[in-house]
């Protein structure tokens, strides 16, 4: 049945998907050992840092401040690509020359006003970070409706409605191009199933509207379906996009891994967030073949906010934590995974956005003074 896979269905897609994992005693190979973490200079990691719009340089500040605590062997290499600068050209490409170089990257939200669209398109194009994955976890310091939330939602980064395809026919008439592939259903799926046997998740489910867009998303769930038979011991089912959104306002905790096209992934990763406790605690990554983009998973600048660092910086920080297990240097990354689990499960440390009234730096404070403790326990 793989021989039949790889030959019949996958042929396009061994160039550009990542390299066919092994199922080694109902596991697999680590995927991370596809993407190689970034260049090194004099035994530090280079690591192409954008801090964006609004809160964005606010959040990073949290993150340099903690990894200089950490004394990690990472040196940032900052590009200023904001809302403004994006009317320049050269430093777009600035951006993507240091990403392609560096490997990894970890990167704020930049403003999407109409100037940027094309931009924000072309971004992930010219890096094909073709798989973004959202992590939803509860707090148990954050007071919310459900507890016991811990999915992941994957979403196919570079098509969909958002191949930006539009155009007016006739006046008062528009038409929008929705983009769905085999190639790259094929390659999201294969992403999705190879991430839930890494990380020991039970469940892949297939979000689609295939009862009304038969061939796009009808596409989409056959490449879904077809993947899913390479893997017996992860388990698989479909849900329709709206039935899924109500199922995860009533028990969220059904779901697991999430895969889906990519308007389904924005709305679907946003309710999410607010069911675990804003964007301010969701961290997200963006995979391409040969690099990593580490972010917040609900991209909000919060350009009102502003220089009053009054942002929450856990998601940033999370995200830089998940960056630092990527590169290979788990135990840090741990670490500061269980400071800020620590530090928001104590409920003694919350921004405006939980509820409180801590500062940007009191919460990175807060998370430092926790790393601290966990390094004693030692």
């Amino acid at each position: 049945l793989q021989h039949y896979f790889i030959q019949s269905n996958l042929r396009m897609l061994r160039a550009f998907a990542r390299p066919f994992l092994p199922i080694i005693g109902g596991k697999a190979a680590s995927t991370s050992a596809a993407i190689q973490p970034g260049t090194k200079y004099g035994g530090k990691t280079t690591v192409t840092l954008i801090p964006g719009d609004g809160v964005g340089p606010e959040i990073c500040e949290s993150v340099t401040t903690i990894f200089k605590e950490l004394s990690v062997p990472v040196e940032f290499e900052v590009i200023d690509l904001t809302k403004y600068s994006l009317k320049d050209d050269g430093a777009f490409n600035m951006a993507i020359t240091s990403l392609k170089r560096n490997g990894v990257g970890l990167k704020g939200v930049i403003n999407r006003s109409a100037d940027f669209r094309t931009h924000n398109v072309e971004f992930r194009g010219n890096l094909d970070t073709y798989a973004n994955v959202v992590r939803c976890m509860s707090f148990d310091g954050i007071k919310t409706h459900h507890s016991g939330i811990d999915l992941i939602a994957i979403r196919e980064n570079t098509e969909g409605e958002y191949s930006c395809l539009e155009h007016e026919s006739v006046p008062g008439v528009v038409e929008s191009l929705k983009i769905i592939t085999r190639e790259k259903s094929l390659r999201i799926a294969k992403f999705a199933f190879d991430y839930a046997l890494e990380h020991n998740r039970s469940k892949v489910t297939c979000i689609h509207k295939a009862n009304i867009m038969k061939l796009s998303d009808g596409l989409f769930k056959q490449c879904c379906k077809e993947v899913s038979e390479l893997y017996p011991t992860i388990g698989y089912d479909e849900q329709i996009v709206d039935n899924t959104c109500q199922q995860l306002v009533i028990n969220p905790q059904q779901f697991d891994v999430m895969v889906m096209p990519n308007l389904y992934g924005n709305l679907v990763s946003n309710l999410a967030a607010g069911l675990v406790g804003g964007a301010g605690v969701v961290p997200s990554k963006s995979y391409g073949t040969n690099i990593a983009v580490f972010e917040p998973g609900a991209r909000h600048t919060w350009m009102e906010m502003k220089g009053m660092y009054v942002a929450n910086p856990v998601a940033m920080v999370l995200s830089s934590a998940f960056m630092l297990k990527h590169l290979m240097l788990h135990d840090a990354g741990d670490k500061l995974i269980q400071a800020v689990k620590q530090v928001l499960n104590s409920g003694l440390c919350k921004t405006r956005d939980l509820g409180g009234s801590a500062t940007t730096r009191e919460m990175t404070r807060a998370i430092i003074g926790e790393l601290h403790e966990v390094y004693a326990r030692e």
